[in-house]
Formats: C-alpha cells, structure tokens, sequence
C-alpha cells in the first residue's frame, strides 16, 4: 500500500515538474490570473463579471456563425501561445519572482494535474459502469442527456453559455472564501431538520 502511494506521488510530481516546464512562459500571467480567480480583491469578482459580460455582448452583438466564432476563438489562442511567453517577461519582470511567488506557480500546477487526474478518474468509472453494470449505465446516461437536451431546449444556447461561464470564473473565489461550503452546510441543515419533523410526524 505504502508503496503504490509513493509511487503515485513520485508519478504527480514528475507531471507536476514537467507541466512546470510547459507553462513556464505563461507564469506570471497565471499568477495575475490566480489572484483575481481567488478574490484577492473586493473589486476582482465584478470585474469578472463585467469581462464576461462584455465579451458575451460582443459575441451577440457580432452574431457570428458557429465557424467563424471556433475559428476565431483557435486564432485567439494561438496568438495568445505565441505573444505571452515573449511578452509577459517584459511587462512583469520573471527575473524578479520570489519564492512565495514560485511556490504558488508550483501549487497552481499540482492542482491542475490533480484535476486532470480526477477528469480521467471519472471517465474510466464511467466506463467501468458500462462494462459491469450496462443497464443502469444506459439509464444514467438517457436521464442525464434527456435533461440537458430540456434544459438548452429552455434557455438560449448563448445565454446558458454565459452563465456556465461565469459561475466556472467565480467558483474558484467562491470555494478560496467558503462561500460554497457555507450554503451546502445551510442546506444539510435544513434537509435534516425536514427529515427530522417527517419522521417525528410518522411516530
């Protein structure tokens, strides 16, 4: 046991290290990025939002063809890929980075490997679900697309975007301030004071 734990860290580490490598030139504007996703300001989350709403405005506005608006989201990323690691050391200085700066781009990473991790994770149990148990799989999967199908049925695909949007930018913040935990706890205790008043009412 001891030693596939030791073999997973070492396996997290080197994936760690080598996504290190990867983002390297992207750093600083992952730290830039770190600080507003977590709030480290009043201001950072309705800036957020007024970012958000503005490019998704933008895109209403301009009404683009699926085509054209996936061509130039790819455009968007390339000239990110090349202009950022040429440009982001001259405008925030990586030859001035401290080691509490290095450690957060160390963490950022780990945790960026870690939720890789947890996205294969998932798909291989669903996968596994298929193979052992293939009815309650087929079920599952119907009621879950039939429900997502209703749902985009409902709300504008764009609008739904948008919201889906949002709400991943500001989740990091909201878990960094335990806004998340605090109304799931909110809601755990009104759903065990709800059991506890249907049972008193059964005796």
């Amino acid at each position: 046991m001891a030693e596939g734990d030791n073999r997973s860290t070492n396996l997290l580490a080197a994936e760690t290290a080598s996504l290190e490598e990867q983002l390297l030139g992207w750093g600083e504007v992952m730290l830039m990025a770190d600080k507003v996703l977590r709030w480290e300001r009043a201001w950072f989350p309705p800036a957020i939002m007024g970012a958000v709403s503005l490019v998704f405005l933008t895109i209403y506005y301009l009404d683009p063809s699926v085509l054209s608006g996936v061509s130039c989201f790819v455009m968007f990323l390339c000239l990110a890929d090349y202009l950022v690691p040429i440009l982001a050391p001259r405008i925030f200085g990586s030859n001035k980075w401290t080691t509490e700066q290095q450690q957060r781009f160390h963490e950022i990473c780990s945790n960026v490997v870690k939720t890789r991790r947890r996205a294969v994770g998932w798909w291989e149990r669903l996968f596994t679900l298929k193979e052992e148990k293939p009815k309650m799989y087929f079920v599952t999967m119907i009621i879950a697309l039939a429900a997502v199908a209703w749902v985009g049925q409902q709300v504008h695909n764009l609008f739904l975007t948008y919201l889906i949007v949002t709400f991943a930018l500001l989740l990091p913040g909201l878990n960094q301030h335990g806004i998340i935990s605090k109304y799931i706890g909110m809601a755990k205790r009104e759903i065990n004071k709800l059991l506890k008043q249907k049972e008193k009412k059964t005796e």
